[in-house]
């Protein structure tokens, strides 16, 4: 695909372009996280589910077209008292090399999950202010987005007890929506209105903190997904009425695809795992979708039931993170 420089809007050496037809999905060629396999040489392509049907995370197999896993905050640990935190899950993503998903939920809740028991390890409150996102900092304390609270909050890991009640400390983030860790930069970006800011971290355990070091101008405004593009130097950008792809070495924007109220991006290693999107249906109290597409609004997977805010290939994101198994607390 061209990418064409923006030459009205460049900041610091981001050039931005936007393709208006939408293009065959880009996936890495260096699967340095690689998909699941049986062992048979079967792939095995699975997406992970922000449900906000019965307020769950859900792996499907999109081959089979079964639910394979779930997790429900009632029947995984969290107390009754806390169980209303997880009303409207709005993201759920694999960490730990798949072993963990993290997620989170509009009304505040985030938790870290063990897959092989379902087990709740961690969970706490993220406050009142739309919870749509969160990442896992390189020393395991956590970090989430909060939109209509405008801020970014920084939670140690403590897996001790729940819920979790220790240090937390805000951070203001205009619509704050997404949050990804860049383990090459060992900076946290967040694209927020029509700019993507870069964040370093302080590694302190006592006091998790985060400085503001970069701001960049985007071709557009309305910033929802922001996530690693499979084996890339790149991120996926979801804009209000666009997806684009942000090839972070370059400092170029490239349009993907002119869809609206797209919610979540990723895609994998090969054409068997082609850049997903989950598109809600309307912006009225139907922000969710029973199906994930395509760049060209071809259904990939479809779910009768499912109100997914959305779906992500079960894929470890290598941008961000290493191999570790092992959930880190910083002490």
């Amino acid at each position: 695909m061209k990418t064409i420089p923006f030459r009205i809007m460049v900041i610091t050496g981001l050039a931005a372009a936007f393709i208006t037809q939408c293009s065959k999905s880009s996936s890495g060629n260096t699967p340095d996280n690689g998909g699941d396999s049986t062992g048979t040489g079967a792939t095995v392509r699975q997406i992970v589910f922000a449900d906000q049907s019965v307020n769950r995370v859900v792996i499907a197999d999109v081959d089979t077209k079964q639910v394979v896993w779930e997790w429900q905050p009632a029947q995984a640990g969290v107390a009754a008292g806390d169980v209303k935190w997880f009303v409207n899950m709005s993201d759920a993503k694999p960490v730990y090399n798949n072993r963990y998903i993290l997620a989170n939920a509009s009304a505040g809740g985030v938790a870290l999950i063990r897959i092989a028991d379902k087990k709740t390890v961690f969970y706490g409150y993220a406050g009142n202010g739309n919870i749509h996102s969160a990442e896992v900092l390189p020393d395991g304390n956590l970090v989430i987005a909060a939109s209509t609270g405008s801020y970014l909050m920084l939670m140690k890991m403590d897996t001790t007890a729940n819920p979790y009640s220790g240090y937390t400390k805000k951070v203001t983030v205009a619509d704050a929506h997404n949050v990804v860790w860049d383990k090459k930069r060992q900076v946290l970006w967040t694209a927020s209105g029509n700019k993507l800011y870069a964040f370093t971290y302080n590694f302190n355990c006592a006091a998790p903190d985060l400085t503001l070091t970069d701001s960049l101008t985007l071709p557009a405004s309305g910033s929802h997904d922001l996530f690693p593009l499979y084996g890339k130097d790149s991120l996926w950008l979801s804009t209000s009425s666009k997806v684009w792809s942000i090839d972070l070495t370059k400092r170029t924007v490239t349009g993907q695809c002119a869809l609206p109220r797209v919610k979540s991006v990723s895609n994998g290693p090969s054409d068997k795992y082609p850049a997903i999107l989950m598109q809600s249906i309307d912006t009225d109290q139907q922000w969710y979708n029973d199906k994930v597409i395509d760049l060209k609004g071809n259904t990939v997977f479809q779910l009768n039931g499912l109100k997914a805010y959305k779906g992500r290939w079960f894929l470890n994101a290598g941008f961000s993170y290493d191999d570790n198994a092992v959930v880190k607390v910083c002490k």
